[in-house]
């Protein structure tokens, strides 16, 4: 385990341009519960009742979907963990051209990352969309105005359907941030890959791009990846843990 820290942390010092890519092994360390893994988001509830169909054609399945939110907290007062700390630390070093996630958690710019440098893959749940006019609420609205309502969130101003601004099965991946993400790995020397099966595509190609154009691929993960052949370093281990370490040796 030491050798692995000290080549990763040699990487990271070696590297001009560096991307990290996160997935929810990261979160889960904040009390964020992944959504296979066991006591899982899809243990609890059916994925189906979260398909971009039945929410926009079912009144029912969106008072469902906002009671199961209000239930689980809306995520709001999750914290970040050392692992999002590092990463903020690794982009003070000026070593960090980008900050790729899965998460939809808003827990990286909790943390302080530059929210110029993070590309969100399946969007933040810390903010609303109206469907109709495109305007813009914090998820906060739903806690002041429907906190003991089973009433469904509407539009201030078109009374449109408000959703959560993330990727709901049978949505496509917002094209734009997906294809500067993959200009990052193509253009990045080092990726490294926080938390993340590596199971979920198309966000998964990004790691690959990285490799493909040359790049070193280091892999930090509780558990089996689906790239774990690709990684020049693999480690099996909790995110916050492995990052503090590698911190640590890095300003030795």
């Amino acid at each position: 385990m030491d050798e692995k820290i000290n080549k990763v942390a040699e990487m990271i010092a070696r590297a001009k341009k560096v991307v990290v890519f996160t997935g929810a092994g990261i979160s889960t360390e904040s009390g964020i519960p992944d959504f296979r893994g066991p006591g899982g988001l899809w243990t609890k509830y059916d994925p189906d009742d979260f398909t971009i169909d039945k929410f926009l054609g079912s009144h029912a399945t969106r008072k469902k979907m906002w009671q199961r939110l209000r239930e689980g907290g809306l995520m709001e007062d999750a914290l970040p963990n050392v692992a999002h700390y590092a990463i903020v630390e690794i982009e003070k070093m000026g070593k960090l051209s980008a900050l790729v996630t899965q998460n939809v958690d808003n827990l990286h710019q909790k943390a302080g990352s530059n929210p110029g440098l993070i590309r969100e893959l399946h969007g933040n749940m810390q903010v609303l969309v109206c469907l109709n006019c495109r305007e813009r609420y914090p998820i906060a609205i739903v806690k002041e105005r429907y906190a003991d309502s089973d009433n469904v969130p509407t539009c201030d101003h078109c009374r449109g359907i408000l959703k959560p601004d993330v990727i709901f099965f049978g949505e496509a991946l917002p094209q734009q941030t997906l294809a500067q993400a993959m200009r990052e790995a193509e253009a990045c020397d080092l990726m490294i890959v926080i938390g993340s099966s590596l199971f979920v595509y198309p966000a998964a190609y990004v790691p690959v791009q990285a490799k493909q154009a040359g790049a070193d691929l280091v892999i930090i993960n509780r558990g089996a990846t689906e790239q774990d052949s690709l990684a020049d370093v693999r480690i099996d281990a909790a995110a916050g843990e492995t990052m503090t370490k590698i911190l640590e040796r890095l300003k030795k």
